[in-house]
């Protein structure tokens, strides 16, 4: 009986114990890699080098196929992905430059502390936060009055020249990588993935959330083998030779990581985002795009499509590949929250939705409708030439498509579930889905708000 008794109580404390680790919050760690296109890695059809640690990523977790960053270029993506919103509506339409620039392309010079923060959100909830990488949504060249990073809700942080507290072994000289950096140029992703596996061994028993924001693979593609040129580069980093060199170190260093997480004990109880804040460029001629149309710059598919791959052991499938949901990068805040069980401010409103059971295995229609604006005038926007350059306005409702200029009527329709590759504009054919289309599209614009006297500079409190 004593036998029976203790095997009862053995299996309880079991289940008991089970229960309570399917119910501890995990780890979250959102990769966000810079200037990656959709189909760099062989998971997403790319060729160009192996790239055997992020396939074995994605066979672990499961790829999502129809996956949108709010913006082509840098700064307002991430702002998307911080704060769950569309980042027009913060004044972010193109990259941060300095204070002349920003002026007269009517946006802000950093992102206002007021903004809501994932970090925040999370931090609510008991995480300790961290953001090793590129920030770009404040700092560098004149705006020396960007808020810190505690303000947007980290507690610790190891960042590039264009962020408020630039890391001193980065930024030698004034600019946003030198030859006399302690920690060169190809290193970096080395080092931000030293700084993420330190930070979680420190914080052992406390959820963390990082957000890991390597500047590979933004060119100028500086390989490692250079390292005994000193200094000089002896292939061009903006050709695809550099590029592949790049990738592969890319690839090795994510590799780390993802042994580290095991090393650590955590890698079961660890939710890891990998993706990318904009497309490719160059892109050589579509290859890294898998063919899209568009580039970085664009509001066509191969400026804002990206990879996008969840890992979370027993509770994300592996090895599935979804291409029928729709998300999109302002998604991250409510999915990730609800994850964590955090809980969102009761004034937060958010552009994304709450995807968490997509992520899980069920795929679901979009309910939300996606906006675009990718500049607000002719100033300081390099958008590609010939048939990549896009409209700077766009919408996806359900399988259409539309883009527009702001004040021109020169709609572009295309059925996404059809024509992914935007090689027919059917606009002239479904008139009535281009007016529909365009209301929704330019009372959202109107609403936007318009940069005024003092808000590029909102005083910090």
């Amino acid at each position: 009986m004593n036998v029976v008794i203790k095997s009862i109580f053995l299996i309880g404390f079991l289940m008991q114990t089970l229960t309570s680790w399917s119910q501890e919050q995990p780890h979250i760690i959102v990769i966000l890699t810079d200037d990656m296109g959709f189909s760099d890695i062989g998971a997403f059809g790319g060729n160009f080098v192996p790239t055997p640690r992020l396939d074995q990523f994605a066979l672990e977790g499961s790829r999502f196929t129809q996956y949108y960053s709010a913006s082509p270029i840098c700064s307002p993506s991430r702002t998307s992905i911080l704060t769950g919103m569309f980042p027009a509506e913060w004044n972010f339409t193109t990259f941060l430059n300095n204070r002349r620039s920003n002026e007269l392309a009517e946006q802000a010079n950093y992102l206002h502390v007021h903004a809501p923060s994932i970090a925040k959100i999370l931090k609510g909830a008991g995480y300790t936060t961290a953001h090793f990488g590129k920030w770009h949504m404040g700092g560098g060249r004149d705006i020396k009055n960007a808020p810190k990073f505690k303000k947007y809700g980290f507690d610790e942080h190891a960042s590039t020249y264009e962020s408020p507290e630039p890391d001193p072994v980065l930024t030698a000289t004034d600019w946003i990588w030198s030859d006399v950096d302690s920690v060169k140029r190809w290193d970096r992703t080395a080092y931000f993935v030293d700084k993420t596996l330190d930070f979680l061994r420190r914080h052992q028993g406390t959820p963390c959330f990082v957000n890991l924001w390597p500047d590979d693979m933004h060119d100028p593609w500086v390989p490692e083998e250079n390292r005994r040129q000193s200094g000089q580069f002896p292939m061009n980093p903006k050709e695809e030779a550099a590029f592949k060199l790049v990738l592969a170190e890319f690839d090795k260093q994510m590799g780390r990581l993802f042994d580290g997480l095991r090393e650590l004990g955590i890698a079961e109880n660890t939710v890891v985002i990998f993706t990318s804040d904009n497309g490719a460029l160059p892109s050589f001629k579509g290859s890294r795009n898998g063919g899209l149309r568009g580039t970085k710059l664009s509001l066509y598919e191969g400026g804002i499509r990206m990879p996008f791959i969840v890992r979370w052991p027993g509770q994300v499938p592996a090895g599935a590949t979804d291409s029928v949901s729709v998300l999109n990068s302002t998604d991250l805040v409510p999915t990730l929250a609800h994850i964590a069980t955090a809980e969102i401010p009761a004034n937060y409103k958010g552009d994304g939705e709450d995807r968490k059971s997509v992520w899980l295995g069920t795929p679901a229609p979009r309910t939300k409708d996606m906006y675009w604006e990718y500049g607000r005038n002719d100033y300081a926007f390099n958008f590609p030439r010939g048939r990549d350059r896009s409209p700077n306005l766009a919408i996806r409702s359900g399988k259409w498509k539309l883009l527009m200029d702001n004040h021109k009527n020169n709609p572009e329709l295309y059925n996404m579930e059809m024509d992914r590759y935007e090689t027919r504009n059917v606009a002239d054919a479904h008139p009535d889905i281009v007016k529909e289309l365009r209301t929704k599209l330019i009372t959202w614009r109107t609403y936007l708000p318009e940069l005024t006297t003092g808000r590029a500079n909102p005083p910090v409190d």
